[in-house]
């Protein structure tokens, strides 16, 4: 008989793959994203898409600025999309081709199903969102909705800049994919206002490590006047 995954065996998993401490300022940041992808990963009408993967890929790229030591990003990221039983390397392909798309293509053209395109690499995303929209059980997440905000400000970062104008985007996408309005709205206030605290933290913690640089280094060198001020033994015995 299948069991389902507890969270408790993707928190397991996670620190088994990856085992060096996480930063205690950003451990809230990892096992809240972990905990939402696993309920995601175990929800019976949840549906990997291209959408969801640049949510996860941008939430965890945004919200670990400033993470040290830096070079443990990397093994963080692939321990929480493998402690899900999902591939790594599949949400970040996934993410960048989507970016590259938004990059080059109108948000409305990339988002709005009967606006796309005949263009081979449209197709995909195309599939995907016409999918999204005839689905009856779409499972609906936090990440899916950061995922079309990070289309929206990849491809006209002006448009949600301007509350009016991004509204109004995110109310026509909202209707052309069948998606609550308001929870997505809420949803991406609440991201926004979190990233904006996330940046005064970061701000905080890099002040903090440049006035422990120069303590150390007044230390250091008040060490070192005071070593050279010292007059050695065998020459104050040799004076005298």
């Amino acid at each position: 008989m299948n069991t389902v995954r507890t969270v408790s065996d993707t928190k397991r998993a996670f620190y088994n793959l990856h085992t060096r401490p996480v930063n205690s300022i950003y451990r809230r940041v990892v096992e809240e994203l972990m905990v939402e992808m696993h309920l995601l990963a175990v929800n019976v009408d949840f549906r990997y898409d291209p959408i969801y993967a640049l949510g996860v890929v941008t939430s965890y790229d945004r919200f670990m600025q400033g993470y040290r030591p830096d070079q443990d990003k990397p093994s963080i990221f692939n321990a929480l999309c493998r402690s899900i039983e999902s591939d790594p390397e599949t949400y970040l392909r996934d993410a960048q081709q989507l970016l590259s798309v938004a990059s080059r293509w109108s948000w409305d053209t990339v988002l709005l199903p009967e606006k796309s395109e005949s263009v081979s690499e449209l197709a995909p995303f195309r599939q995907a969102l016409q999918d999204i929209a005839g689905r009856p059980k779409f499972k609906y997440s936090r990440l899916f909705a950061i995922g079309l905000f990070t289309v929206l400000e990849t491809a006209d970062a002006d448009l949600v800049k301007d509350e009016s104008q991004r509204v109004a985007a995110l109310n026509q996408i909202c209707q052309a994919l069948n998606l609550p309005d308001d929870k997505v709205q809420k949803d991406l206030e609440l991201y926004r206002s979190n990233l904006e605290k996330m940046v005064q933290v970061q701000a905080m913690m890099a002040d903090v490590l440049v006035s422990d640089r120069k303590k150390r280094e007044e230390r250091a060198q008040a060490k070192a006047a005071g070593e050279n001020s010292e007059v050695p033994k065998d020459e104050a015995a040799s004076g005298s």
